[in-house]
Parts: C-alpha cells; structure tokens; sequence
C-alpha cells in the first residue's frame, strides 16, 4: 500500500518540558487512522505538525512524499483540513465562503451544491454564516475541506456537535473517502466513531503512544466478550456472568438451557473507551 504519511520518532515541545515525545506511525491510501485521547494529550499539536503548521519538531514527519517542515504552499493543493473549530467568514454566506475559499485553489473543484446537499444544507446556501449554529458550522467547515478534492484529509472531532442524524451522514461521507483511496487522519476523543472510522487508531496521553492497533484488535486482544444470564431460584431472579470462551463448561447455563429455565441471556465485549482506560488508566474527560 502507498503510504501517504510516514513519522518516525516525532518530538516536540512548547516550552523546555518535553510535550510529545516517540511518535511513530504510518497511514496508507485509502486508511483512516485515529488520533485518540484526551484533551490536551497532544492530538493537536501532531496534527498541526503534520499540516505545516509547527516546523520546528525533531523526528521526520514526511507527508505526501516531502518532510512537512520542507513542504512550500503547493502542498497545501492536496490536503483538506477541517479543525473542530471552523475558519469561515461569518458575514458571507455559505455559497460566497466556499466561491471564496475555491479561488484559492488551482484543483478542479467539486461541485459545492452537491456536497451542501449532502450534508442537508443546500437550502441554506444564501444564508449568513453569522446566523448557523454550531452544527451547521461544522457541515459547512468539512463541506469547504472535500472542496478541492484534496488526497489527504485532516479531520478534527467532525461530528462534534452535531445531532444522532447528521453525525451518520459525515460519516457516510467520511467513509466514501476512504472508498476513493483518500488517507484519513481523524483526531478525536469520541472512541464510537473511531470504533467506527477507523482502520487504525493510536492512544495518545500525555503526549506519548500508549498503544496502536486496528479498534477490533485492541478490544479482542484486551478484552474478553461475556454472556450474563439470568434465573429464578426460590422465587428470586440470580444473574451470572461467564465469559464467551467458558460458556461451554457453564454447568448452570446448560441446566438453564435444557430445562428452558433462561428469564434473560445477553452478551457483551468491552468497548474501544474501555480498552482506552484499561491501557491509559485514563479517561476521556
């Protein structure tokens, strides 16, 4: 597979303190891979790295074929950004933010009428930013990051804000894409989208890798899926858990199943946050 971005023993620091240290990782075309972890764990600082903005890190850092801190304004064709707080013009509206913002590219452009409607915003092209909500601001702000049909996407907390419906309609989007062989860096801290999204993630705290692996590998390799049952003995309700690998020696379970004695039966695995706070000892918060 192409890889799209190589880093290799990224550090950088602020101030004298060390703030990220050691990161390495790989994302290929037609990856998305995941910058997960609280705030302020560094997930930000990476990303402003690997878009140019901060140029005086240690390590190499090569995005699209060239070290970042080398890169000249061309570079800047081929990637989209969509940082969680937007960069629009509030006093124009949403179609002259967008004829703004694809003047500034020499791309052939997307048609910003078709992507406005995906997002479910095509009525509301001849508004004023200055009255969206925040909801609105955010689809339009990724609407303006697939404008010119950039190679690599950054895409920092995309559906932030965003209600049950149109967070499942970014990330369609997101997912067709990667479908087009698009490399995907997602920052977030929400851990059901990168469960979701993405093809590899990396657990970020306190600016270091704590683990890197597919979401399906870190829950398999670190958890273990569980069945809880329930039952009446002497006319009160008991519940047992046994996990999915020992269901088989389960004595009561199988009494339970032949006498057809089972009041309820579920099972479980660990979600990817939980996975987060086992390797981490930390949360999301």
């Amino acid at each position: 597979m192409d890889k799209m971005i190589t880093v290799n023993n990224l550090a950088f620091s602020y101030t004298k303190r060390p703030f990220v240290e050691d990161i390495s990782f790989e994302v290929g075309k037609g990856e998305i891979f995941g910058l997960l972890g609280p705030s302020g764990a560094g997930k930000s600082t990476i990303q402003k790295i690997l878009v140019g903005l901060i140029r005086n890190y240690d390590g190499s850092v090569i995005v699209d074929g060239v070290e970042s801190k080398k890169h000249t304004n061309a570079f800047y064709q081929n990637i989209g950004v969509d940082f969680e707080f937007p960069s629009l013009y509030e006093k124009l509206t949403a179609k002259q933010n967008l004829e703004f913002f694809g003047s500034l590219y020499s791309n052939p452009l997307r048609d910003w009428k078709e992507l406005l409607e995906e997002v479910g915003m095509l009525e509301a092209a001849d508004k004023k930013v200055s009255g969206f909500s925040k909801g609105m601001k955010s689809r339009l702000n990724f609407v303006k990051a697939l404008l010119h049909n950039p190679q690599i996407l950054f895409l920092d907390e995309p559906t932030s804000g965003l209600d049950p419906t149109n967070a499942r309609i970014m990330k369609n989007m997101i997912l067709k894409e990667r479908e087009k062989g698009k490399c995907i860096i997602l920052t977030t801290h929400n851990m059901e989208d990168a469960t979701e999204l993405c093809d590899e993630v990396a657990f970020i705290v306190d600016g270091h890798i704590k683990a890197k692996d597919t979401p399906h590998n870190l829950i398999m390799s670190r958890g273990a899926a569980r069945v809880t049952y329930s039952y009446l003995e002497n006319g009160k309700e008991q519940n047992r858990t046994t996990l999915l690998s020992e269901t088989g020696s389960d004595e009561i379970l199988h009494s339970l199943l032949r006498t057809n004695q089972l009041r309820s039966i579920h099972s479980s695995e660990p979600t990817l946050n939980d996975i987060f706070m086992e390797v981490t000892g930390r949360s999301l918060v």
